[in-house]
């Protein structure tokens, strides 16, 4: 796929993402490799079953928020419940996907804003008065922002990062890659507190009161370093695109992208632009409007604050009484975002002469999917069984155990904990899924180290973010193969060792720039949110 440099002038690490991507190309078509996948894992399952592998841990129950004790065995799935679980459940892993929906809805707005020339008009706004060295960053801090809004900046800024960077005259894969580094491996860090914040609070707390009866982790515990944070990403994740990744690509010979930068914008596109920014503004009003008011459209009601308070022992905060409104609203929002201002432009261009070109651009956007659905399709599968088998708790538990066992204290203790969470994050996607898990183990273990439960909770989501642009197991991986496989000049040429060659130098980067800021801030003594502290 890459265009290779001699060997003798190459150096160790260029050298080894070669040896990456090739052994990684080697392996089969995505398609096949998930499926592969699916079938060593239904046979690995019966073999670790009839062994008896289990693990017994503390984690807390999503019911009750109590610490309870379980014991978890690998399952065998080549049994009759196996099997028949297997069969019952294909049509609900593939419509039950995380990235399902949120594709398909998205791209219906995306779709229309492209069919109308909304997004070539802004990008030719964006190249016209973007300094070129300063898009790499652009496309990242965009990217890492964009986790705010859930699943929007993978079915939308990823894509789009391809077409801005060809439209700079750069290799649009690297564009992919600066949004996907944002996006998923800058995925903690945000200059605003989103739903992550209070939903990792809300674990952080019933873990820390298993020793600390009454506290209480808010939402803003993180929110300092996280801020900082997001310039750290952004520098970062901008110098390995400009540095490492795109000059390994080398010169883009795929497919032509079509975005008309000839010439500057006409009056046609300028009345379209101004039509858009119009019913942009008009949408975000009526959105405020249905979220900020008391008794807003889509706030809590008072009895729904009501029975959070008895659940929880404490009243909601603006984040958790927003929550419903971010969980399932905002797929749908971000899809009108787009719908909107490219039905205003296309009227304002005259792009659009009647109904049937906003049915022919929506359909054009769910045509150029195919393949993403199908990838979708076989890797929901697999991840139903390696779910239902427990190997990966049974592997994210002993790597958990050997760790406690190992005896490290203090400010290294926290250190280990990043990287074991950038491990066991290969092999359990979801933040919180990991988290209700390993936090019974080492907030209580940290809190008798002296180290706060805000502390622990701020170690995990570093870990927690830097490896999820090289994971398989990521619900949005196999869709990025799928969008880069646009740009190879052969189909064949595009693989998972492609994607995570490319993404390798960002993780270890990430990893290793937001570890030395992770102990240089505790050095400094520095409060990582308002009012918290790294120690009791």
């Amino acid at each position: 796929m890459s265009t290779k440099v001699e060997s003798k002038k190459l150096g160790f690490f260029q050298k080894f993402l070669n040896f990456v991507e090739v052994t990684g190309n080697k392996l089969p078509h995505p398609v096949a490799m998930f499926f592969g996948f699916f079938v060593i894992t239904i046979i690995l399952s019966a073999v670790l079953s009839k062994m008896g592998v289990s693990v017994t841990y503390n984690e807390i129950s999503k019911a009750s928020g109590q610490i309870v004790e379980k014991t978890t065995t690998v399952q065998n799935l080549l049994t009759r419940s196996g099997i028949r679980g297997i069969f019952t459940t294909v049509v609900n892993n593939f419509t039950g996907h995380a990235a399902l929906g949120s594709i398909v809805v998205a791209m219906l707005g995306v779709g229309l804003a492209e069919g109308t020339g909304l997004m070539n008009a802004l990008i030719k706004k964006l190249v016209l008065s973007t300094p070129k060295n300063l898009v790499s960053a652009i496309v990242v801090f965009a990217g890492v922002m964009s986790n705010i809004a859930s699943d929007a900046g993978y079915v939308v800024l990823i894509p789009l990062g391809a077409v801005i960077f060809a439209s700079f005259g750069r290799h649009p894969l690297a564009g992919i890659a600066a949004a996907f580094a944002g996006v998923s491996g800058g995925f903690s860090a945000n200059l605003l507190i989103g739903t992550t914040d209070p939903l990792l609070g809300g674990i952080s707390t019933s873990a820390a009161q298993i020793v600390l009866p009454g506290y209480s982790v808010d939402p803003t515990a993180n929110f300092f370093f996280m801020f900082a944070s997001t310039f750290l990403i952004t520098v970062l994740g901008a110098y390995i695109t400009d540095k490492i990744v795109e000059p390994r690509l080398g010169e883009y010979t795929g497919p032509k992208i079509e975005v008309d930068l000839n010439s500057q914008m006409t009056s046609e596109e300028k009345k379209g632009l101004r039509l858009a920014g119009i019913s942009t503004l008009a949408f975000i009003l009526l959105i405020l409007a249905c979220v900020l008011p008391d008794n807003a459209i889509l706030k809590l009601t008072e009895s729904e604050i009501a029975k959070f308070a008895t659940i929880n022992n404490r009243q909601p905060g603006t984040m958790e009484i927003l929550r419903p409104f971010f969980s399932q609203s905002i797929v749908f929002i971000l899809m009108l975002s787009f719908f909107i201002p490219g039905l205003a432009y296309g009227m304002g261009a005259k792009t659009i002469k009647g109904h049937k070109d906003v049915i022919k651009s929506l359909s054009n956007a769910m045509s150029s999917c195919g393949q993403v659905f199908v990838i979708i399709f076989i890797s929901a599968q697999f991840v139903y069984v390696f779910t239902k088998s427990n190997i990966g708790i049974v592997i994210a538990v002993k790597l958990a155990d050997l760790m406690k066992d190992m005896g490290i204290s203090g400010i290294w203790a926290a250190v280990g904990l990043i990287f074991l969470t950038a491990f066991v994050n290969l092999f359990i996607g979801g933040a919180s899924s990991k988290w209700l898990m390993l936090s019974p183990v080492f907030i209580p273990m940290f809190v008798g180290l002296g180290l706060s439960p805000e502390y622990t909770q701020l170690a995990y989501r570093i870990g927690d973010s830097t490896t999820n642009i090289i994971s398989p197991l990521m619900s949005y991986f196999p869709i990025i193969v799928g969008f880069a496989s646009k740009y190879a000049k052969n189909e064949e040429d595009m693989g998972i060792g492609t994607i995570i060659a490319m993404m390798l130098p960002y993780s270890i980067v990430f990893l290793i720039g937001w570890t030395i800021m992770f102990v240089a801030w505790t050095y400094l003594g520095l409060p990582i949110g308002p009012g918290v502290s790294m120690f009791l």
